[in-house]
């Protein structure tokens, strides 16, 4: 019996397993794959009177117009820059707190901390924002009213000077995120084998010293992995933090790939511009998470694919 007949069989036996999977191949397929077929209009002079296949080709005119913007190198550069940033404090941040967790012996206190570093999580980008222009208030802020009180000037306008702009948004996302991020570190921590770090106590080695030879080794693959999935969205910056905290005086660092599509393509109806760039943008996430996971496969042996 041949592989593809074993393979029907299998699947005929198994249908009812088949049939729980169709309404998420069917919601994939719908909202995931379709859409795919509009990014022809960055190829081509879209208006929507003449519809997808009616408006005429352009070619590769939307990626040119687009490089040779006198902006191009400003926007490819505060992308980077800011995710670039937040990978690097962002990423181990996570894993510190997770090791922290772990080797907290009073369960009550463990579970205390867990929690509260869960919550911000679920505050919307909106709501965040809101609470940082209350607590960077030139005016009434608590920050600046704690600075005037060490001696400051009191009256920084943290939300408009582009030299603060980055870290307030990295830093932000940090309290926000890190303690949800941590989750898959914690769990991964739970199946490190107690065994080990038995012989290891037997031969002397201290908490540090079970932390870097023991806990860190076991959750390694997953630290991989994850890190590879955080490069292959290199340049996928969100917009809505970011037009969120958007004014017109950190606007020469906070202008950002994504700010710019939405920009071009729903406030000046430039849709093949914006598709345009959109697509270059996901053509280089894609470049670096292949590149990334192939040099993880040669490196470590461990990769997505």
């Amino acid at each position: 019996m041949t592989q593809r007949k074993k393979t029907l069989i299998l699947m005929k036996r198994n249908w009812v397993l088949y049939l729980f999977l169709l309404p998420a191949v069917i919601y994939i397929g719908t909202f995931m794959y379709a859409p795919m077929y509009g990014l022809i209009i960055a190829f081509k002079d879209f208006t929507a009177s003449k519809g997808i296949m009616g408006s005429p080709w352009a070619g590769m005119k939307w990626f040119t117009t687009f490089f040779h913007t006198p902006r191009f190198w400003q926007i490819l550069g505060n992308t980077l820059a800011i995710s670039l940033y937040s990978l690097v404090v962002g990423f181990p941040l996570p894993i510190i707190l997770a090791l922290i967790i772990n080797n907290i012996n009073n369960l009550k206190f463990k579970k205390f901390t867990q929690t509260v570093t869960y919550m911000p999580y679920f505050i919307s980008t909106v709501v965040l924002v809101g609470m940082m222009s209350v607590l960077f208030s030139p005016r009434s802020g608590v920050i600046n009213t704690l600075l005037s009180y060490l001696g400051g000037s009191g009256d920084t306008f943290f939300m408009g000077e582009s030299k603060y702009f980055r870290h307030m948004y990295v830093w932000s996302g940090v309290w926000q995120n890190m303690g949800w991020n941590s989750i898959i570190y914690i769990a991964a921590l739970t199946g490190v084998s107690q065994e080990l770090h038995e012989a290891a106590r037997i031969d002397g080695a201290n908490k540090l010293q079970r932390i870097l030879h023991v806990d860190i080794p076991a959750i390694l693959p997953t630290m991989i992995i994850l890190l590879i999935m955080n490069c292959g969205n290199v340049l996928s910056v969100g917009y809505e933090k970011v037009y969120l905290l958007q004014n017109d005086l950190n606007t020469p660092v906070s202008e950002v790939i994504s700010t710019y599509i939405y920009k071009m393509g729903l406030q000046q109806q430039r849709y093949s511009y914006s598709t345009a760039i959109g697509l270059f943008n996901n053509v280089i996430n894609f470049l670096v998470l292949v590149t990334v996971n192939k040099i993880s496969n040669k490196v470590s042996g461990t990769g997505l694919f």
